[in-house]
């Protein structure tokens, strides 16, 4: 083991897996919009209200403008298909933490970040940003970086997308033990992209990364999260030991 990863605590069985197998990340920069707007039941965001059908309508209008500047990559919005209930021992233990329980969310991709921070900066962001607070009851704007990536996500097709909400003690152990744990998913999901986002200003956001995939269908995730019987003790008991936890959402495009 490497000087890097002794302080990592592996528990459960061992060398069960391959590594995970990432590309370098991208000099990208990205913006994110997220959006706590209806309250629903776990399966229950197939009957949007009203302010969710409006906020949606606004947001896949931006990102349509978005998408003919020379400095945009991508820009992409999508809507909750599964928010999963509850939270594991650790959050418990930090009650003052909020769990993601995101609908609706925008992601921009630029070419840099500089480009994301000067478009963060403008009229047009502070106005939705406070437009989408008047119909929302949790809102969060971050501006980040590309930490780690197994491949690009492709948002030109439908599927099943995940992003998942990190909460960890120590960014470090939390980037290790996504990297440990990342190679199951690979190896029992088929995975074949992550975008990790790093927040900028992790004075100001509670989760210390946010992990972004995609999947063609629900039948290449849900299955392995529910009855495979090495997705507890090789990830989420690694997750528990190392003072992390994953707060996932699985969306589809809006």
């Amino acid at each position: 083991m490497t000087a890097q990863m002794q302080s990592l605590q592996i528990v459960g069985p061992k060398n069960m897996f391959p590594e995970v197998s990432l590309m370098e990340p991208t000099q990208s920069g990205y913006l994110m919009l997220a959006a706590e707007v209806d309250h629903r039941p776990p399966i229950g965001f197939f009957m949007p209200s009203r302010p969710k059908i409006q906020l949606l309508s606004r947001l896949k209008t931006l990102a349509q403008t978005l998408a003919a500047d020379q400095d945009v990559l991508d820009a992409t919005v999508f809507k909750a298909l599964i928010i999963p209930p509850g939270r594991g021992a650790f959050l418990k233990r930090r009650p003052d933490v909020r769990i993601a329980r995101f609908d609706v969310v925008m992601l921009l991709e630029f070419k840099s970040t500089e480009a994301a921070n000067i478009y963060k900066a403008t009229r047009e962001w502070a106005t939705l940003l406070a437009d989408t607070k008047k119909v929302s009851h949790n809102v969060m704007s971050i501006a980040a970086s590309n930490t780690r990536r197994i491949g690009p996500v492709d948002h030109t097709v439908d599927g099943v997308f995940l992003f998942n909400y990190f909460y960890a003690d120590s960014l470090d152990i939390n980037l290790q033990v996504w990297s440990y744990t990342a190679g199951w998913f690979q190896d029992q999901t088929g995975l074949d992209n992550s975008t990790v986002l790093l927040p900028q200003d992790a004075t100001t956001i509670p989760y210390t990364i946010i992990n972004h995939c995609r999947w063609d269908s629900l039948r290449d995730i849900l299955p392995a999260l529910l009855f495979n019987r090495t997705f507890k003790p090789f990830v989420l008991d690694n997750f528990e030991q190392n003072n992390t936890a994953a707060i996932p959402i699985l969306y589809q495009l809006a």
